[in-house]
């Protein structure tokens, strides 16, 4: 029987109603997986407005309730903490519901809990409405959902894809915190809050009339692929999966190495400089608006250097990225107290540009190191990664306000977090590789 006969034979056994039915893609056209990587991108610019907003809402909430910067800073520290927790839930709702209905409901929630808070009048409504409404619908539009696009749509350009998805969120940090500061100055936080709010719905109908869920929805192969891949079955027991991932990965020390570099991460940029940052630069003097227009700085160059960073993870070894980030993180760190003023310098604005391109360049090489370690479980596991990630940042939220309060100044938290940095770079220096299987008629022939 010839390959072509064989071929039919085959098609005719399958009933054509669960033949998949892929399109003929032609080389000049642009892959489906591109616009669904635009459409995600977009997605998360919109979603950004409220990670653009706690560092601006710290000295407003103060001066009008008299809440102390510690009890602000919890509240803060439960959003983040509750944005790295509902992660690995939510990848595995993707993969039960669909990315694009756990992705609007998620923006609806978000959306609901920042419109509360302009209502609030006591410290545990801030909790409620900021810490745990918003902490648990950004947890759904956390990294796992670039993760989860990603590993879908792509089998080349990972690393370059995750980079640019990583970066929507210091893009939409661009877009939002000049605006949101100069919101917060001229006209108090409550309007703040509320463009927060509709920044979030304005996305809802973007994502469900253009976001898509897996390939073969539309009849293609995922980028790069050779062969058609079905959609797999909605997965069970969502929950029940996550945990069951979570502990098998345990087990292994590279979950816990990836686990604590990254919680590290997270210490020293949502935790730290984006909740610290601002109150920590008008201590000295330098306005708001300065200090907020600074931050979008960082975002500018997070938008290079994540992008680069995942050119550099599809040509370079994952481990040593992530150990020369952490060590130059932290020795930029060591100088900051030395370089907040009352005004902008020059070495403040070097310190800003190269902090920016390293706030998330170890995103793409962690995202690759789950892939190789975890497989199909991958973004999941990230899932759980991101949270640790989060529960620093958490910590740190909490206690740099606390340090603020006790000590006067932040000093003591911008020395602790450089040491840190210097912890994760040898941890991820002593991060195990993946033994590559052989084939089986490799070693037959051996």
């Amino acid at each position: 029987m010839t390959q072509t006969t064989e071929a039919a034979a085959a098609a005719e056994d399958t009933p054509t109603s669960k033949r998949p039915r892929p399109r003929r893609s032609r080389r000049t056209s642009l892959h489906m997986a591109w616009f669904v990587a635009a459409v995600t991108f977009v997605t998360i610019i919109g979603a950004a407005a409220f990670r653009s907003l706690p560092g601006l809402l710290i000295d407003p909430l103060h001066q009008e309730f008299g809440w102390s910067r510690g009890t602000i800073g919890a509240a803060v520290s439960v959003n983040l903490a509750l944005y790295g927790l509902t992660a690995p839930f939510a990848a595995a709702l993707m993969d039960r519901f669909g990315i694009r209905k756990v992705v609007a409901v998620a923006l609806t929630v978000i959306a609901v809990g920042s419109g509360l808070t302009v209502w609030m009048t006591a410290a545990w409504q801030l909790m409620l409405c900021w810490g745990l409404l918003v902490g648990l619908g950004s947890g759904s539009m956390a990294l796992a959902f670039a993760a989860t696009v990603t590993n879908r749509w792509f089998t080349e350009r990972r690393g370059l894809v995750t980079g640019i998805l990583t970066a929507a969120s210091a893009s939409g940090q661009l877009i939002f915190l000049p605006v949101l500061s100069w919101i917060v100055e001229k006209h108090d936080w409550r309007p703040a809050a509320v463009t927060v709010a509709l920044a979030a719905l304005a996305v809802v109908p973007f994502v469900w009339l253009l976001l898509r869920d897996h390939p073969a929805d539309v009849g293609l192969k995922p980028y790069g692929a050779q062969e058609f891949v079905e959609k797999p079955p909605p997965a069970q027991g969502a929950a029940r999966r996550t945990i069951n991932v979570l502990v098998k990965a345990s087990r292994t020390g590279t979950f816990w190495l990836l686990a604590g570099t990254f919680a590290i991460c997270g210490a020293s940029t949502n935790g730290l400089i984006q909740t610290h940052f601002v109150p920590a630069a008008h201590d000295h003097g330098m306005p708001v608006t300065a200090a907020a227009s600074l931050l979008a700085v960082i975002g500018v160059f997070d938008v290079v250097g994540t992008i680069a960073s995942g050119w550099f993870t599809d040509r370079f070894e994952p481990r040593r990225l992530l150990a020369v980030y952490y060590a130059l993180r932290g020795i930029s760190l060591l100088f900051l107290p030395m370089l907040l003023a009352p005004s902008v310098h020059p070495p403040m604005l070097f310190f800003i540009v190269f902090y920016g391109l390293d706030w998330v360049a170890t995103v793409p090489p962690t995202v690759a190191l789950c892939r190789e370690q975890f497989g199909d479980d991958s973004a999941i596991v990230f899932g759980w990664v991101l949270a640790s990630h989060q529960v620093g940042a958490a910590l740190v939220a909490f206690l740099g306000g606390v340090a603020r309060d006790v000590f006067g100044s932040y000093d003591m938290v911008w020395y602790a977090s450089g040491a840190l940095c210097a912890a994760a770079a040898l941890m991820a220096l002593v991060i195990r590789r993946r033994p590559v299987p052989v084939p089986a008629a490799v070693t037959a022939t051996a």
